[in-house]
């Protein structure tokens, strides 16, 4: 294993990343581990996840866990709170990062795919705060990063419900960050801006993809492991003063004003 600072180690401590069979979920969960966490990961593919913790855990020793879990059933979500906490012993860090877009114009949005979405990318990140907070409390240590997305501050077209639930976590974020602070939990989003994954890859013609890369100040995609040194500060001592904070991580593209 890397020789780790001291400011980013997480030796001792245990995560919970949700959507980290692949993409930036699985970027983080493995930079956890190779900071020294053992670590949980959950999505709906029992296959993927069998997969990613293979993969996550490689040449490493450190204990990684899966679960496949539906996060739009609020059943399951419960259950994963409580399998993490079963299996892992305790879960110090929550990353809520599981998630999925259906654009649609204001116009056209139908109520099948407001609940699904909202159920989804906001309300299963709270019903998993929720359960898992009370042990950070006891603790009185804990993480909790909601992944946002520069679509929560800014947004394009046909992306509403997408928005909605994105700019949802930033001020849940900062609520969360004033009930929690006084327990030495922090609670922040990141927002990646475009990372080439899976989701906007499939959304996305070929032009729309040059768009998004002309935009950044770096005119390319990130890629999904560059999100885990901006997850891992903000999970480990080295973000122990940031609470309440949406850190874009966009490549610059917010920097251009035109």
């Amino acid at each position: 294993m890397m020789k780790i600072h001291p400011l980013f180690d997480l030796t001792g401590k245990c995560a919970l990343v949700t959507g980290g069979s692949k993409g930036l979920g699985k970027a983080m969960a493995r930079g956890f581990a190779e900071a020294g966490a053992d670590v949980m990961i959950s999505s709906r593919s029992a296959d993927e996840l069998q997969k990613a913790a293979a993969e996550i855990g490689d040449g490493l020793n450190v204990k990684v866990e899966w679960m496949a879990a539906d996060m739009i059933d609020r059943a399951q979500v419960k259950a994963l709170a409580e399998e993490a906490v079963r299996r892992l012993g305790k879960v110090d860090i929550l990353i809520n990062n599981a998630g999925s877009n259906q654009p649609q114009a204001i116009d056209e949005i139908t109520d099948e795919a407001w609940d699904r979405i909202v159920e989804l990318d906001l309300t299963s990140c709270m019903s998993l705060t929720r359960a898992l907070v009370p042990g950070m409390k006891e603790r009185r240590w804990g993480r909790v990063i909601h992944i946002s997305s520069v679509l929560g501050v800014g947004s394009k077209e046909k992306r509403n419900v997408y928005s909605a639930c994105k700019a949802g976590l930033i001020g849940m974020a900062k609520a969360s960050a004033l009930d929690l602070g006084p327990f030495n939990i922090t609670v922040n989003c990141l927002c990646p801006g475009p990372f080439m994954t899976d989701l906007p890859m499939s959304l996305l013609n070929d032009a729309e993809k040059d768009q998004f890369s002309n935009r950044t100040a770096l005119n390319r995609w990130g890629m999904p492991r560059e999100l885990a040194g901006p997850a891992l500060m903000l999970a480990s001592e080295a973000g122990s003063y940031i609470t309440g904070e949406a850190l874009l991580v966009d490549g610059g593209a917010f920097a251009r004003a035109l």
